[in-house]
């Protein structure tokens, strides 16, 4: 994507963008696209909203509440990094989409390095956070960076054996909610000596439910590749190792005793095809022929004007939404409409909360 410092003035509308309500990552980006810069696109907003049938206007965080986040931020030593930044991690870049804005404490020169996750239960076995520990300094001795999410269990073992050489902790909440509590020495050590912690969320957010899978992407996004070390077949790590697969990521599993539940999620992987990690040479041998990473292209021009009837166009694809996600591609299909003239329409129903923009390219009704 094309890259630039942003202003003062500039950095202060594209995170009132980023903080208005039902404005997603999605319809971030496609809001820059279609109005070619955040200012234009925060005053088309309201009348966007209207016209979509929403209830209730539109809100935006007020200029005030903004500079207070970036006070909160510029005090706690924290950094603020936007999508379209030359320090904004590669890697993250090549999401579609990309989160639109990023905080970072400690060490941001890490970010752009050579990363793997290791994530896995928060009640892990005593053998399953040594193994995590041990991977995760001999990755760090290899030059890799480990990311993970700073939980009980696998993800502060990893943590731990990364601290010498390098890691990054993604929160759910702001770089400044420490959860579990009793990680407040590691979360210290890990902005203050070895470590970067980063979070989409504003500085002092507490963390709530919705949080986590996007902060499960990130972790994924920023990585190379994900070793799940001990899961259940319903946990958060299984949704990160998904994740990654979906990203075009390496997906590692380490394999357990089928007498063992957290084995269950590793063991099902392996089944599905993911990467038998035993030790660090099966995880550094899969990464020895892997390509890098490539960026999508990204320009923030307005779209050119089209000769379409946009309230018909979104009355009719209102009409083939459900709560069943289907994909933008088959709407378009269905319309036989261009595609920007579709995702225009899915960003307004958004906003009017009709909609809802997942990742990867599916939408729901509401």
């Amino acid at each position: 994507m094309t890259t630039r410092r942003l202003s003062d003035p500039e950095r202060l509308a594209w995170l009132r963008l980023a903080r208005t309500e039902t404005v997603g990552p999605v319809a971030f980006e496609h809001l820059l696209q279609r109005f070619g810069s955040a200012e234009r696109a925060l005053q088309a907003l309201p009348e966007l909203a209207r016209r979509s049938g929403r209830a209730a206007p539109l809100r935006s965080p007020p200029e005030d509440e903004i500079l207070r986040e970036l006070e909160t931020g510029a005090k706690l030593g924290a950094r603020l990094i936007c999508a379209c930044e030359p320090d904004f991690p590669s890697r993250l870049v090549a999401l579609d989409p990309p989160p639109p804005v990023m905080w970072t404490l400690g060490h941001a020169e890490l970010l752009p390095q050579p990363s793997l996750a290791i994530v896995g239960a928060r009640i892990a076995s005593a053998g399953g956070q040594r193994f995590a520990r041990q991977l995760a300094a001999e990755l760090g001795q290899h030059g890799y960076v480990v990311v993970s999410g700073l939980a009980r269990g696998v993800d502060g073992a990893a943590h731990e054996g990364a601290l010498a050489t390098g890691t990054v902790a993604v929160l759910g909440g702001g770089v400044c909610d420490i959860y579990p509590p009793e990680h407040a020495a590691l979360h210290a050590r890990i902005a203050g000596e070895g470590g970067c912690i980063v979070s989409e969320s504003a500085c002092d957010r507490r963390a709530i439910a919705k949080d986590f899978p996007r902060r499960n992407r990130i972790i994924s996004g920023l990585s190379l590749g994900v070793i799940v070390v001990e899961a259940e077949l319903k946990s958060g790590s299984l949704i990160t190792a998904r994740l990654a697969a979906e990203q075009g990521r390496d997906v590692f599993a380490v394999p357990g005793s089928p007498l063992d539940p957290r084995a269950r999620g590793p063991n099902d992987l392996i089944r599905q095809g993911a990467i038998l990690c035993e030790s660090v040479e099966d995880v550094l041998r899969s990464l020895s022929g892997q390509a890098s990473l490539r960026e999508r292209e990204r320009t923030y021009d307005p779209d050119e004007p089209m000769d379409i009837d946009h309230n018909a166009l979104r009355a009719q694809v209102a009409a083939l939404l459900s709560p069943t996600p289907v994909s933008r591609d088959e709407l378009v299909r269905a319309t036989r409409a261009p595609t920007s003239a579709v995702m225009a329409a899915l960003v307004e129903l958004a906003l009017a909360e009709r909609a809802e923009l997942l990742p990867g390219g599916m939408v729901a009704g509401i």
